[in-house]
């Protein structure tokens, strides 16, 4: 098997869907020898800002001399993106290698009267038995779906974090923000510290009753360490973390927008967190960890005259936190959007945050079966402006978007992360092409 054969294999298996439950992936590891029980872990639960503080606390990790591995989903070009080992994709042969592996072993199972694991189950096990044979000295693993039934909910690690709550695939977690909690909340393991950035009084019930059902130390940003957003620019945010011991530690992170500071302060819990635990940390490393941090289509400024805006809100949230970027921190005369979102998502609440800051609204298609009915997104953005145009295509909706703007304008492209994610690589195209 080489590696294109390797990705059709793990691609085809989303026609297994999303099944709830951990006896796949557990039978799936228990025949690969559970190579998951030899590792550490921090696993990063939540609703919004789970890649970043993954990305933030992995940058931070490898600066201080560790052997870093990250898994994560979905990609947004590569399937490789999925496992890294200190910011490196795993390399194609490798993942063929580890993906043939990991089928033999399906095969296993199945053969013993087993359900055949879903796609993310198996590239849950392949990135784990990728880490053990590496030999990484922690890996920060993202959560896919939930918590309590999702496949990464196979590890036991050091650290637990739940970034926050709020309402997200509801069709699968809950109606409410207490119902969506108590799933998420079920990566707490006995003992081991949990850290929330929450802000929902229901979320914080939740997660400290199902704390202290555990055992586990809970830990809140703003109670134990707080944080001071000291600057706010277009090319990345600059905050304080203290904590009421005289410790503080100024940081800067490429990461754009005042949330950023939230996500920071919550790698910096789990540093704090791991210190206890015996791993050694410097301040000037971790410093230049968060300043070498990259994370793709985050509020991701590309191109100049007029300025691109990329950012994966495909959520109420995160709507309302690139609002308040779009009104504090970009500069420019008129917004075009570009909105492309799937049809389980909160759209018409999206829309009514992030709609009556455009000049232009351009809807397009998300690349995904999930797209639904993307056209009625049309008409509801006419209640905003007048100026609407819709595209299935995404690349002409970029181009559209573009030729609506002047120089001093900012095109922001928002929504799913898979529009997102393909509008990003034709901008970056046109950006190389006309160089």
């Amino acid at each position: 098997m080489n590696y294109q054969e390797a990705v059709d294999y793990l691609v085809k298996l989303d026609v297994f869907g999303w099944h709830p439950g951990l006896a796949r992936i557990e039978k799936l590891m228990e025949v690969l020898g559970n190579p998951e029980k030899e590792m550490r872990f921090v696993h990063v639960g939540g609703t919004n800002g789970k890649g970043s503080t993954t990305a933030m606390l992995v940058s931070a990790l490898k600066a201080n001399g560790y052997k870093t591995g990250m898994f994560i989903s979905p990609h947004l070009v590569s399937y490789r993106e999925r496992m890294q080992i200190n910011g490196e994709m795993i390399p194609k042969e490798r993942l063929a290698e580890l993906t043939v592996k990991v089928k033999d072993k399906i095969k296993v199972m199945t053969d013993q009267g087993y359900e055949h694991p879903t796609g993310f189950e198996v590239s849950t096990a392949i990135a784990l038995l990728y880490f053990y044979e590496e030999k990484t000295d922690i890996a920060v693993i993202e959560v896919g779906l939930g918590g309590a039934i999702d496949s990464t909910n196979v590890i036991v690690p050091a650290v637990s974090i739940i970034t926050n709550v709020t309402l997200d695939h509801m069709f699968y977690l809950g109606d409410t923000v207490r119902e969506i909690a108590t799933v998420k909340s079920g990566i707490i393991k006995e003992g081991v510290p949990v850290i929330t950035a929450s802000e929902d009084p229901d979320a914080l019930d939740v997660i400290r009753n199902k704390a202290k059902s555990m055992h586990a130390p809970y830990l809140r940003i703003g109670r134990e360490l707080y944080y001071n957003v000291l600057e706010l620019r277009e090319d990345g945010t600059r905050f304080l973390v203290k904590d009421d011991q005289g410790y503080s530690i100024e940081l800067h992170t490429p990461l754009v927008g005042a949330h950023q500071a939230v996500n920071g302060s919550t790698v910096m819990m789990a540093i704090k967190e791991l210190e206890k635990q015996g791993m050694e940390f410097s301040d000037e490393k971790t410093i230049e960890g968060f300043q070498n941090t990259f994370w793709p289509a985050r509020l991701e400024l590309v191109g100049d005259k007029p300025k691109i805006l990329l950012d994966a809100a495909h959520n109420y949230d995160g709507a309302v936190k690139l609002r308040r970027s779009l009104n504090t921190i970009y500069k420019y005369k008129k917004l075009i959007y570009v909105i492309g979102m799937l049809a389980d998502k909160q759209r018409s609440k999206v829309l009514a945050k992030l709609g009556p800051l455009a000049d232009s609204i351009v809807v397009t298609k998300p690349n995904s079966p999930r797209a639904g009915d993307w056209e009625a997104m049309y008409k509801e953005a006419r209640n905003y402006t007048h100026d609407v145009y819709k595209y299935e295509s995404i690349d002409i909706a970029v181009d559209k978007a573009l030729s609506l703007a002047g120089e001093d304008d900012l095109v922001c492209i928002a929504g799913s992360i898979y529009m997102v994610a393909h509008a990003r690589e034709y901008i970056l195209k046109l950006v190389k092409n006309s160089l």
